[in-house]
């Protein structure tokens, strides 16, 4: 079996092993393609596993020998699942390697927000502490997680271990979500998405990206929201309007955001929440630590396995 990588350097920059797909067929892997590279270094390819590179309907029917597609992810927006489909393509995904890594930079953000935690390390390494006339020292409000309303938006995987870890904070936790009430833990609370905004002290995003979520939170939504407020983004760049998140930080329509995802990436110089008042913004990592691609790579080869054995798991195109 052929197989070509288009974009390994971001699930393995060189801290894991290839071995083990190596051992699967005659491998080429790029850590990078670009879009007028993907059919020539695909053409011979039985398989073609991709993170983030566009697989769609012109360059899946330039592949004849094309019989398999894993996605390194767990969203498969990049692939044209109806012509993967008409070509009889199987597709594959990685569901929940990351729930855990993910659920862990939300309350990397929100902790970070309330305790402001490296704006305090900043200004100790610039000597405010040593000048300080008391033992300590403080210049922004620093905020309990106990008692605040957190509403979750999604109660996938993820939201579900972000729930469970506001439960331990002893947070009163509030989901919209599509999930009956026999299906919640009796700690989550279901709330339409409006009152959620309104209730709510933290919001955090765990749907997918889809026609009814583009822009969800949107200037409307945005001003139901508390001044004291903060919204957290791990799941898709395109759920949030930026431009109106932007003005409502700016205008102190709410209090902070924290967001791993933006809308372009890497974004581009003009995106407005680079610029703007109390937005903490990490470059799409919540997904990338050691343990999560670990589990990413070990299901990768589990799903190319599973098909060379006729057998294909975590098919998303069924």
């Amino acid at each position: 079996m052929k197989i070509t990588v288009l974009d390994g350097y971001a699930a393995n920059p060189g801290d894991l092993s290839w071995d083990e797909l190596h051992a699967l067929g005659e491998c080429h892997i790029y850590d990078r393609t670009l879009p007028n590279e993907v059919v020539e270094r695909c053409k011979d390819a039985d398989a073609v596993l991709t993170n983030k590179v566009v697989l769609d309907r012109n360059i899946i029917e330039a592949l004849p020998n094309l019989k398999y597609i894993g996605v390194l992810a767990t969203g498969f927006n990049v692939i044209d699942l109806a012509a993967a489909t008409e070509h009889q393509i199987v597709v594959t995904n990685i569901p929940a390697y990351s729930t855990n890594s993910v659920a862990q930079m939300v309350f990397a953000h929100i902790l970070n927000i309330y305790e402001q935690v490296q704006h305090h390390s900043d200004e100790v390494r610039k000597g405010r502490w040593s000048n300080n006339s008391d033992f300590c020292f403080w210049d922004s409000p620093l905020i309990e997680l106990k008692g605040k309303k957190i509403g979750i938006i999604g109660l996938g995987h993820i939201g579900q271990a972000v729930a469970r870890i506001a439960i331990a904070f002893d947070m009163p936790v509030f989901a919209a979500t599509s999930k009956v009430f026999l299906q919640l833990i009796p700690e989550i609370k279901k709330l339409e998405m409006d009152e959620l905004f309104k209730e709510c002290d933290i919001i955090t995003l765990h749907c997918p990206l889809a026609e009814d979520t583009y822009h969800l939170v949107d200037a409307r939504r945005l001003s139901l929201m508390k001044p004291s407020a903060i919204l957290i983004n791990t799941s898709r760049g395109p759920l949030i309007d930026e431009q109106a998140l932007a003005d409502a930080l700016n205008n102190k329509q709410i209090y902070a955001a924290g967001v791993d995802v933006l809308s372009t990436e890497p974004p581009k110089a003009d995106n407005p929440l680079l610029t703007a008042r109390n937005c903490f913004i990490t470059p799409h990592i919540a997904w990338a630590t050691v343990e999560a691609r670990q589990r990413l790579n070990a299901v990768m080869i589990q799903n190319l396995q599973a098909f060379v054995e006729e057998k294909p798991i975590n098919v998303v195109n069924k």
